[in-house]
C-alpha cells in the first residue's frame, strides 16, 4: 500500500497550533523562526493526514460516475496554507474543525450530471455524510453555485483507522458553474486583487454576480438574490462589459497564455501549481503523497515569510492534460466565461457548454523524462 503522512501530533497540539495561525507569527530577534516553525510543522501534518482520505473520497466518486455512466472530470486538492489562515482569522472556525482542508470537486457536463450524480452520492457513498450546502438551488449572494457535502471519513482497512473522522468536502458544480468560478479567480489574479473574497472592484463583483443569473437562467436554476429582472439585468451586463473592457481584461488573459504539451507523463498522482508575480505558472509532478506534501511545505513557508508572493497548491487529476480543464484560473483559461459573456452583449443566452478539441503531442521516442523535472512556463502575462 502506498505510504500517506499520517498525523505527528496530539489534537491538543492541532488545537493550539491553529489559534496561532490565526495570529501574526513574529521572527525572534536573533532572525531564527523557531516558534513559527512549530506551528506550520504542526499545521501541516495535520493538513497532510487528510491526504488518504481526500484520495478514498477522489477514487469513490471517479468510480460512481463511471459506474453510472456520467461525463465529467474530477480532481482533489488540500487547502493552501494561506487560506487556511485567512479562514481562521476571519470566522469562528477552528483548525481541527475545518471542513474544506481536503476537497475533492466533480464538474460534470451539464445540470442533469450534477444532479444525478448528487442524487447517487446521497444515496451511497462509502463515508458518512456530516453536511450538506444546495448552492445550486440556493446560490450565495455573490453569484456562487455548486452542491457541497462534507464527509468524515470511514475507514475501509485498519490501517487506515488512524485517519477515521477526517473531513472531506466535496463539490460537484456544472461546466458552467465552474467557468464562472474559475473566471473569478482569475481576473482575481491578473488584477492583484481577492475577488472570490469580495475584494477588489465594485463592478467586477457585480459582473460576477450578473453573469452568474444569467448561468442559472439558461441551466433552468433560481438564480441568486439581489439580481434584477432578466431585461434590465442584460442591459447591466453590457454596460459594467463597456466601462470594465471587460472582455479586453479577459481576452488579454486567455491570449497571453499559452498551454503546450511536449510530451504526456502519466505517472504523476499529485501536480504541484506554482503562480508566480510575474504570471508564470510552473507545474511538477509526484508520484508520492510525502513528497508533494514536503515540497508544498517549503513553498508555503517561503511564502509565508515574505520571501516569494507565489501561490502554490497541490492537485490530484488522472492525467496531466486535466490539470487546465480543472483549474484553467491558474492557467488563463477564462475561454467558456469570455464566450458567453460575449453571447450575452449580443442579447443571446449563454451556451450550457462546449469543450474545443484538446491536441496531446505524443511522447517523444524514447524519451524518458524525470518527473521531478516536469516543469512547464508559460508566457508572461501583459496587458495590452
Amino acid at each position: 500500500m502506498a505510504q500517506y503522512p499520517h498525523l505527528k501530533y496530539p489534537m491538543q497540539t492541532v488545537r493550539k497550533a491553529g489559534q496561532k495561525l490565526a495570529g501574526k507569527l513574529y521572527l525572534h530577534d536573533n532572525g531564527d523562526y523557531t516558534e513559527a516553525n512549530d506551528v506550520f510543522r504542526i499545521a501541516n501534518s495535520w493538513r497532510d493526514s487528510h491526504f488518504l482520505p481526500m484520495r478514498s473520497a477522489y477514487l469513490s466518486l471517479r468510480f460512481k460516475m463511471l459506474r453510472n455512466g456520467l461525463a465529467g472530470d474530477v480532481a482533489a486538492r488540500p487547502k493552501r496554507m494561506s487560506s487556511i489562515r485567512r479562514k481562521l482569522r476571519e470566522s469562528s472556525t477552528k483548525l481541527d474543525q475545518m471542513q474544506d482542508i481536503a476537497g475533492v470537486r466533480a464538474i460534470m457536463d451539464d445540470i442533469a450530471g450534477v444532479r444525478a450524480l448528487t442524487a447517487s452520492i446521497q444515496q451511497k457513498f462509502p463515508h458518512t455524510l456530516r453536511q450538506e450546502w444546495a448552492y445550486i438551488d440556493a446560490p450565495k449572494e455573490d453569484g456562487y453555485r455548486s452542491h457541497h457535502l462534507v464527509f468524515h471519513f470511514c475507514p475501509g482497512k485498519k490501517d487506515q483507522e488512524p485517519f477515521t473522522g477526517r473531513r472531506i468536502e466535496l463539490q460537484i458544480r456544472t461546466r458552467l458553474q465552474h467557468s464562472w468560478a474559475t473566471a473569478v479567480e482569475a481576473v482575481g489574479l491578473f488584477n492583484g486583487v481577492d475577488l472570490k473574497h469580495h475584494k477588489g472592484s465594485e463592478d467586477w463583483l457585480r459582473l460576477f454576480q450578473l453573469m452568474s443569473a444569467e448561468f442559472s437562467h439558461v441551466e433552468g436554476c433560481p438564480v441568486g438574490p439581489g439580481v434584477p429582472s432578466r431585461r434590465e439585468r442584460i442591459e447591466e451586463i453590457k454596460g459594467l462589459n463597456d466601462r470594465l473592457g471587460a472582455a479586453n481584461v479577459l481576452q488579454n488573459i486567455r491570449s497571453a497564455t499559452h498551454y503546450a504539451e511536449t510530451f504526456v507523463y502519466e505517472r504523476g498522482k499529485f501536480f504541484l501549481i506554482v503562480y508566480k508575480p510575474d504570471h508564470t505558472v510552473e507545474v511538477e509532478n509526484f508520484d508520492d503523497s510525502i513528497q508533494v506534501t514536503s515540497r508544498l511545505a517549503m513553498y508555503e513557508r517561503q511564502i509565508e515569510d515574505g520571501v516569494s508572493a507565489s501561490k502554490a497548491v497541490v492537485v490530484e487529476v488522472d492525467k496531466v492534460e486535466n490539470l487546465v480543464r480543472t483549474y484553467p484560473n491558474y492557467f488563463g483559461d477564462v475561454s467558456l466565461f469570455l464566450n458567453n459573456l460575449l453571447r450575452i452583449t449580443k442579447g443571446q443566452d449563454a451556451r450550457e457548454y462546449s469543450l474545443s478539441p484538446q491536441q496531446v503531442v505524443r511522447p517523444r521516442p524514447q524519451e524518458m523524462p524525470d518527473p521531478r523535472l516536469l516543469v512547464r512556463r508559460y508566457t508572461r502575462w501583459g496587458r495590452e
